[in-house]
């Protein structure tokens, strides 16, 4: 079901008509995500992948979030090991571009504590993602009990994912944030409507009238 969802994601934003500087926007930050993420998998849940997914996903929206955090999960796995957990850690990540894109709805100039206080809430809402598949895989019965079982013994794991979270926040939201509005503003396209035919037409023939009244009594 987790693997259908992401399918159609995917295609959805394949769909959407997304320009060629997008794509490449997505696929350069989830490669930075993914490659943040490698040095520190010797540590327990601290790295700075969901900071720089939230931080894409405040900065270029909910698509963008979406496609940065799956992107990231999915790449950084090629060195890190792919499993039935890669799935889910592209949906949680997705999920935590897509939640920072509507904090910007709200908030357009998110600052370095809230995203601090944004990162730190995900460290445990990533970690309660990942407990389903944990659960569904290993824990029996399937009922409320083994899952709060899990969540427990995923719990100094989880603070310290957000720990990690807040202190990435803190310590490089604003400078990360600022180079990352920088170029949204040379993405952004403005487009000029063009006039309609008969607007054109009567431009046109206004023009002539001006010459040729300028025109009379010259040699």
């Amino acid at each position: 079901m987790v693997t259908v969802a992401l399918i159609l994601m995917f295609r959805g934003f394949e769909d959407a008509s997304a320009s060629a500087r997008e794509i490449a926007l997505v696929a350069t930050l989830g490669a930075v995500a993914a490659l943040a993420r490698v040095p520190f998998a010797v540590l327990p849940g601290v790295q700075p992948t969901t900071f720089l997914v939230i931080v894409a996903g405040l900065v270029f929206g909910c698509r963008a979030g979406f496609m940065v955090g799956a992107t990231a999960a999915l790449v950084s796995n090629f060195f890190l090991g792919h499993g039935p957990w890669t799935p889910w850690q592209m949906l949680a990540w997705g999920l935590a571009g897509v939640s920072a894109g509507y904090l910007a709805r709200f908030r357009p100039r998110v600052g370095r504590w809230e995203t601090a206080v944004f990162g730190f809430a995900w460290g445990y809402l990533f970690g309660w993602i990942m407990n389903f598949w944990f659960w569904a895989a290993f824990l029996h019965p399937h009922d409320w009990r083994s899952f709060l079982a899990g969540c427990a013994a995923s719990f100094w794991f989880d603070t310290w994912h957000a720990a990690g979270n807040a202190a990435f926040g803190l310590l490089l939201g604003e400078p990360v944030t600022r180079v990352c509005r920088r170029f949204a503003r040379r993405l952004r396209v403005d487009t000029v409507p063009l006039p309609s035919d008969r607007e054109a037409s009567a431009t046109h023939r206004g023009n002539e009238d001006e010459g040729g009244r300028a025109g009379v009594g010259k040699p």
